[in-house]
């Protein structure tokens, strides 16, 4: 049986980063293609070859026998192949079905029916079972009907091979269970699928195949049924990954408590924070978990002294917080690992010994009392930072943005670690890491609960912060759902939390 999708060793290098090489491999009908690896590995380059956004330095690419013409989407979805992207691109302002028919014919032309095209959308409704009410403004749908809708959309032009890109990336537990239903039946209609992941879990439970690339290069193949996470990871990673285990930990005094904490401001883009109570105690991890948007940024941001609560109180070792600083919550020993490491973490084009001193301007050791830093201090506590957490890097006066993502983030855990903090602020710890790095990140944070501190970490990915955290907590439009000891709490339970339902 011929493939319906052919890739022949396909090569792109962008100056002298080679993102992909002699990449080759096949894509059967009704069948799910997972493609794993790390960020850099080489996944997106490739998508956007065979999807007509960049040209190739060589190889071929072929579709039910007909070669693609590179650098054409056009052509490319004439062929029959659809994607979509992780942000969605949709018009707001128009209903589903003008969202569906937009550009499907020149502006000047009036062949196109609207009952034609409302006929042909659900006819594609019910094959597919994708309900959704075509008259809806898109601006009124909850995420995964947006999906729900970009899906259709690629059908809905006689789509044959279907591109996910980090498809449950804003997905609550049931609606990634249902996106799942979905791909299954959409097999089941004789469709094929790419998908583009790096949740492990998700990929075993829907894929037909897996192939791994790593550095720009596919190391590896394997039918999803002679798979487990454990190997697929080390093939990811390149090497066999020890994974940490949580073990029960001394629960000691409160370190950090909200009562009724409440922040509103027309300036800010996030959701507004509404009565928040919360307590945290040392050797105790309490996960925040939520779909993006619901106030975990300004939760953070509270919690770190960013931000000032327009009612209620924060505690800190049961005293008042008067003063809302970051300077003021650092002294009182409080870390913040903020969910862009790039952005908010470090100063790229400064070294790294500059980063990890930032933060020590009160430090006799590092900045003498005329306000000179000392060098030689300051190179030695880097250099044994980074050798104590596994930072790799070339030298120490080297920019950190030269950094991978992983390196950059056991920098900023651990420089704040070498403070010796009561609680950890942790937003998003492993988002974009490969599962080397996820391992190492996960044991600094479960070292750091054994040691006595108190750590919430915020995150999305509900299989990390049930195996890490011993109570989880659930935002959904500003309001913060009472702990759930995660011993008795399932993924059911919390996403029903995600969506609303319970509060």
């Amino acid at each position: 049986m011929n493939p319906l999708l052919k890739v022949q060793s396909i090569s792109k290098s962008f100056g002298d980063l080679t993102a992909n090489s002699e990449i080759s491999f096949e894509v059967n009908k009704g069948e799910v293609l997972a493609i794993l690896g790390e960020n850099g590995a080489g996944k997106t380059t490739l998508m956007n070859i065979l999807f007509g956004h960049y040209m190739p330095d060589n190889g071929q690419i072929y579709f039910k026998n007909n070669p693609i013409k590179f650098g054409n989407t056009r052509h490319t979805i004439s062929l029959g192949v659809g994607m979509v992207h992780q942000h969605f691109t949709l018009a707001d302002n128009l209903s589903v079905l003008e969202n569906i028919i937009i550009g499907q014919k020149s502006l000047f032309s009036f062949s196109l029916s609207k009952k034609t095209a409302l006929d042909k959308l659900n006819s594609l409704i019910e094959k597919f079972s994708l309900p959704i009410d075509p008259d809806a403004m898109v601006s009124d749908l909850s995420v995964s009907q947006k999906q729900r809708l970009e899906i259709l959309k690629t059908l809905y032009k006689d789509c044959e091979l279907l591109i996910l890109d980090e498809p449950t990336a804003a997905l609550t537990p049931q609606e990634t269970e249902g996106l799942f239903k979905t791909i299954k039946n959409m097999v089941n209609q004789g469709l094929s699928v790419i998908l583009i992941s790096h949740k492990l879990n998700e990929v075993l439970s829907v894929s037909d195949r897996i192939i791994v690339l790593r550095n720009g290069k596919k190391v590896g193949e394997k039918k999803t049924a002679n798979a487990d996470y454990k190997s697929i990871a080390s093939m990811i990673v390149g090497k066999e990954i020890s994974y940490p285990k949580k073990i029960k930990s001394k629960i000691n005094r409160e370190v950090l408590r909200l009562e009724m904490v409440s922040y509103k401001s027309d300036h800010d883009l996030d959701v507004k924070i509404n009565n928040l109570n919360l307590k945290l105690y040392g050797g105790e991890i309490i996960g925040i978990a939520g779909v993006a948007g619901n106030g975990q940024q300004s939760l953070a941001k509270l919690l770190t002294g960013h931000l000032k609560p327009t009612e209620g109180k924060i505690f800190i070792n049961q005293n008042e917080v008067i003063d809302s600083s970051p300077k003021n919550f650092m002294n009182q020993k409080v870390a913040y690992i903020p969910e862009d490491r790039n952005k908010d973490g470090l100063v790229g084009d400064m070294s790294i010994w500059e980063n990890i001193i930032m933060t020590e301007t009160d430090s006799i050791k590092i900045f003498n009392q005329l306000g000179f830093i000392n060098s030689k201090n300051s190179h030695d506590q880097a250099l044994s930072i980074c050798k104590t957490n596994d930072v790799r890097l070339q030298k120490i006066d080297q920019p950190a943005r030269l950094l991978s993502g992983g390196n950059v983030q056991k920098l900023l855990i651990g420089k704040w670690l070498y403070r010796k903090p009561q609680i950890i602020i942790a937003c998003q710890p492993t988002r974009g890491l490969d599962e080397g790095a996820i391992a190492a990140v996960h044991r600094m944070i479960l070292d750091a609960r054994k040691d006595g501190n108190g750590v919430v970490i915020i995150g999305e990915d509900l299989d990390e912060l049930l195996s890490l955290s011993d109570k989880i907590c659930v935002m959904y439009n500003g309001h913060l759902s009472k702990p759930l000891d995660t011993l008795k709490t399932d993924k059911l339970t919390i996403g029903m939390l995600m969506s609303g339902k319970g509060f």
